[in-house]
């Protein structure tokens, strides 16, 4: 296994895309989100995103962003987690604000490679990226995909569950204690998408109703008011924090 960055390795960049992503495709209407999309990570963090490769081929990706945190005016890990780090993130490139803390903002694996450790590597390999960069913590807005299996369960009951050696049940949430991550608080505002009846049909082949709706490649239902002609999805994440080795002056 080789794990390469692409500041220094660009001709990575479009292999790497093509991994695919996260989620159902509505995902991808999130309005925050739309400033994330892996292809404008690539090209402003490229020494944040990192590529897994397999004999020469791309296997695994994982991109993150440079934040200030704790500061003055941010206490604690924002409600709104995804779409909130991704803000912090503009917000400090702008203002040239000194960072000390990465947030994942995705780690994705090969369709046909997951559930091979993949994801543990990258995580690790985050992680060094951020002892390299003299960063205190590595954070994490997580999305615990195996919820998209009970939408009609809570999402607080789901991220509760334990299995029987006192891991996450959820496999998501498993791969981050099991390299060191402690669990920090549910965002339960992490990713905002509304859409038209119309919109949400083209995006998932569901036809809305008044009312709660479980959607495809969706954690969270589907709020729609046929009388305002709109569906709003509102997804929680759960916030994880790994701590980072520093690296040795020795």
């Amino acid at each position: 296994m080789v794990i390469e960055d692409l500041a220094t390795r660009p001709e990575l960049r479009e292999p790497a895309l093509g991994l695919g992503g996260v989620g159902g495709e509505f995902l991808q209407h999130d309005l925050t989100g739309l400033l994330a999309k892996s292809s404008h990570l690539a090209a402003r963090w490229p020494e944040y995103f990192l590529v897994l490769l397999e004999d020469g081929v791309p296997v695994a990706r994982a991109a993150a962003v440079p934040v200030g945190f704790p500061t003055a005016e941010r206490p604690e890990l924002p409600d709104h987690g995804w779409d909130a780090a991704l803000i912090w993130a503009a917000e400090d490139l702008l203002s040239a604000r000194e960072t000390n803390t990465l947030i994942a903002l995705e780690v994705l694996v090969a369709p046909g490679r997951r559930g091979g450790g993949l994801a543990a590597k990258a995580l690790e390999a985050l992680k060094k990226r951020a002892s390299e960069k003299r960063m205190r913590k590595l954070v994490v807005p997580v999305r615990p995909a195996g919820k998209e299996n009970e939408p009609g369960l809570s999402f607080e009951d789901y991220v509760a569950r334990r299995r029987p050696d006192g891991l996450p049940e959820d496999p998501w949430l498993r791969t981050h204690e099991r390299v060191g991550a402690r669990y920090v608080k549910v965002a339960p505002f992490a990713m905002t998408v509304t859409g038209t009846f119309a919109q949400w049909k083209a995006w998932t082949g569901v036809e809305l109703q008044d009312g709660l709706a479980a959607v495809p490649g969706g954690i969270a239902p589907v709020l729609a008011s046929s009388a305002l002609d709109v569906g709003v999805y509102v997804e929680p994440n759960v916030w994880m924090e790994h701590l980072v080795d520093p690296v040795s002056t020795c």
